[in-house]
Order: structure tokens, then sequence, then C-alpha cells
């Protein structure tokens, strides 16, 4: 349902329950009490009741119906429109997320719209209604209880990113290839927490400089400066996160750099040394090359006189220089001359 919690209260106590929104305007006036509605992503009809009931802007009831809005402070007549960013860590997931909580504050009223599980206002109305004397001050009283709320689930929201952080502290040196992609989610965490933070400061601000004009009590004031200097210290560890997490960023570029030169003069000095094999490797076939020519061109030049010696060393009774007077010394200067010829075109073409 998304009236979560309806309740009346006279001089800071609890004095009656309604079962409806009509009713509680009703009690309110009769009982000239205080009306704390808490809505929980309630429909059209339901805001456009309060609005009617309280006479809220219609530019803030937009924003209601709407949703998605940044953390603001708004201020129509004697209404005051909060919008608040809460977040709680996901331990499981290791992940922020993030709420939204409306709320309008006048003269005798407080309305809660929430949009997600967090902030727990179900305890800042039990810790309030512990607490008549300050629960007596006013809407001002509720405003200041929430906003200390939300601020005060910052805590672990804080610790679960630092925690973060340390372990991606150790993936960067360590080596991780997912380490990247683990900063960047985690930065746009952090700054989408910064986006919910900082403008606290301004909104408190802008409250305690407006307390006395609208006649806020002093104990709802020293309230609000500590939940002030709360979250300008959440602010601080914020910004340090972000600086953080953008050193990360270039110490993680800074060594996948070093790592490509590394492997890129890895590779320089396997070439170097694969040219240097294949040099060698081609001048040894040179000179395989050179001494096989050098043996082929002596091969040739001793086979053309072993064929003419075979030929003559045959003893057939027929052959026609076998009784020749000079068939010996022409045997012999064939041999010679072939030879010699053989071994002046080898070397000239280099072969020898």
């Amino acid at each position: 349902m998304p009236l979560i919690d309806n309740a009346v209260y006279v001089a800071g106590r609890r004095s009656h329950d309604p079962k409806s929104l009509d009713e509680t305007y009703e009690l309110m006036r009769e009982n000239d009490g205080m009306a704390w509605i808490g809505l929980y992503r309630p429909d059209a009809e339901e805001i456009r009741s309060v609005e009617t009931e309280f006479g809220l802007h219609h530019l803030a009831i937009e924003d209601a119906l709407i949703g998605h809005q940044r953390a603001k402070l708004e201020r129509y007549g004697e209404t005051l429109f909060v919008v608040l960013r809460p977040a709680r860590y996901l331990d499981r997931e290791e992940q922020v997320e993030f709420g939204e909580v409306h709320v309008f504050i006048g003269p005798g009223f407080v309305v809660t719209i929430r949009h997600a599980e967090s902030p727990n206002l179900a305890a800042v109305r039990h810790r309030l209604e512990a607490n008549p004397d300050l629960l007596a001050l006013g809407p001002e009283a509720v405003l200041y209880a929430i906003v200390d709320e939300v601020v005060d689930e910052y805590g672990p929201v804080l610790a679960g990113l630092e925690n973060d952080i340390d372990e991606i502290e150790k993936q960067l040196f360590g080596g991780d290839p997912d380490v990247s992609r683990r900063i960047y989610d985690l930065l746009g965490e952090v700054m989408e927490f910064q986006r919910a933070v900082h403008p606290l400061t301004a909104m408190l601000e802008a409250l305690l400089r407006g307390s006395e004009k609208y006649k806020v009590d002093l104990e709802v004031q020293r309230g609000l400066r500590d939940v002030l200097d709360h979250v300008l210290q959440i602010v601080s560890r914020s910004d340090a996160f972000r600086a953080t997490l953008q050193n990360a960023l270039t110490v993680h570029s800074t060594l996948a750099t070093q790592q490509q030169n590394e492997e890129m003069r890895r590779i320089s000095e396997a070439s170097l040394k694969l040219a240097e094999d294949t040099r060698k490797l081609s001048e040894t076939s040179l000179q395989q090359g050179d001494e096989v020519k050098k043996i082929s061109s002596w091969a040739a030049i001793f086979f053309a006189p072993s064929i003419i010696a075979a030929i003559y060393g045959m003893n057939f009774t027929n052959m026609p220089e076998l009784h020749w007077e000079f068939g010996y010394p022409l045997a012999i200067l064939a041999m010679i001359v072939v030879a010699f010829v053989l071994y002046r075109v080898f070397k000239r073409n280099h072969w020898l």
C-alpha cells in the first residue's frame, strides 16, 4: 500500500492513527496537531490529495510525480520541498544503490514520499516518538531527523567504497586484467555519490540562514549544524575517493604503457635475432652454393678427359685411331684443351 504510516501528533505525542488521508486532514484540524503522512511510491491521486489539502506548489508536485530529481531544497512561501538522495551499500554485489525521498513540510504537516527502500523512515519516526520534546518542536524537527538519518546511512557506503578502493590497489599492482573496468565502475559510483552528497552542504547552510526568519527552534538549529559537520566530512572523503580512483586510472595507464613497451622491446629483440639468424643462414647457403659450384666445376673439368680416356681405353680391334701414330698425343692434347676451356669458362662465370 502506498500509505505506509499516517499519524497525527499533539504536543509531540502520537494521538491518532487515521485510516485514510481524509481522516488525517479532519483530525489534524480538530486537534490542532501535526500530521505526518508517509507515502511509498504513491499514485497520482494520493499526491494530488495532499497538494489540495496543504496548498503545495504545482512545480514541486510535478517533481514528486516524475521522480529522478537531484538533491535540492526549494521554498514556496511557508512550504519547504526537499529532495534527498539516500544510498546504501550492497555487500553481495559490491555496489552502491541510490534512492530518492521527497519531503514536504509546512505549518502543521510533514509529507514524505519514498521511491526506494532507503532511508529507514520508520526508524526515524520511532526515534522521534521516543523523544516527544524534540517532536513537539514541529515539522522542522522531523526534517532534521530525516536528513540526519540519510547522512548516517552514508557511513556504511563510505566504508564499502573505501574497501573496494583498497581491493583495487591490490589488483592494480597484481596485474589483474579486469582492474580497469572495475576502476571505471567504481569511479561512476563515487561520482553519483558526490552528486547525492555535495548539494547537502548548501541545503543545510540555507536552512540555518533562514532559521531566525522562520523561527526554527535553537535545538533544531544545533542538530542541523551537527549534520552539516558530518556532511562536510563525507564530502571531503568522497572527494578523496574520486582523486584516488583518478590517480589509479593514471597509474593503470602508465603500467599498461610500460607493459606494451616491454612487449615491443621483446618483439624487436626477437625480430633482430631472427634477422641475424636469417643472415647467417643466407651466408651459409651462399658459401655452400659456392662450394657446390667449385665441386661441380672441377667435376666437369675432370669428366671431359675421363670420357676421352674411357673411349680410347676400350681396346676394340676396329678403332680407327687405335694404330695411328699421332692418336695417343692427339688424345692427350684433346684432354688438356677440353679441360683448359672448361676451366676458363667456369673461371669467367666465377664458379672457380
